[in-house]
């Protein structure tokens, strides 16, 4: 039989206050790792029955979804990609989890990169550490190959072969870092 004194396991107020904001910090930090969102944030792709949130500095055009959507809900390694009408604009190449976009690179066409981790909301962030970056890139470069496999079973060669030079400039990008 076990017995315990509660005299010899008491905490005293200031340890149960430092217990409290420990508590309450992580329970924070999870709702951020998960990417928590309004409902309000997500967005369905207008082509098929696909729900996803989509990354701030991504928003402003319609957003497709390419790649798994599982209980209708993007998933994996793919791409989300702004088109206004037959133009496309720029892209997220990146994991998914649940329609939460995880870790990856939106490509503004061209016109640089945002890389990191999904947090708050958004990819990235100003002060994100080297790894970071790295992960990110890598995971970009993950999803851009896993998009030119698609076009390639969907016998779309013209996308494959683009998708095959968007991972090659991705994997220049991951070297240089």
């Amino acid at each position: 039989m076990f017995e315990f004194s509660k005299k010899k396991y008491a905490m005293g107020a200031a340890a149960r206050r430092a217990a409290l904001r420990m508590l309450l910090g992580g329970l924070a930090s999870l709702a951020l790792a998960a990417g928590a969102q309004t409902a309000t944030d997500w967005v369905k792709d207008p082509s098929r029955d696909c729900r996803f949130v989509v990354p701030a500095s991504l928003k402003g055009a319609a957003t497709y979804w390419v790649g798994a959507c599982p209980g209708g809900k993007a998933a994996g390694l793919g791409m989300l990609r702004n088109r206004e009408g037959a133009k496309a604009g720029n892209a997220f190449y990146g994991e998914m989890r649940e329609g939460i976009p995880v870790m990856g690179a939106i490509d503004f066409d061209g016109g640089g990169y945002r890389v990191g981790r999904f947090v708050e909301g958004d990819l990235g962030s100003r002060d994100g550490s080297w790894q970071e970056r790295h992960d990110g890139f890598e995971a970009a470069l993950r999803a851009a190959r896993a998009v030119s496999a698609h076009y390639v079973e969907t016998k779309n060669p013209a996308s494959a072969r683009h998708y095959a030079e968007v991972a090659r400039q991705l994997d220049i990008q991951l070297d240089a870092d």
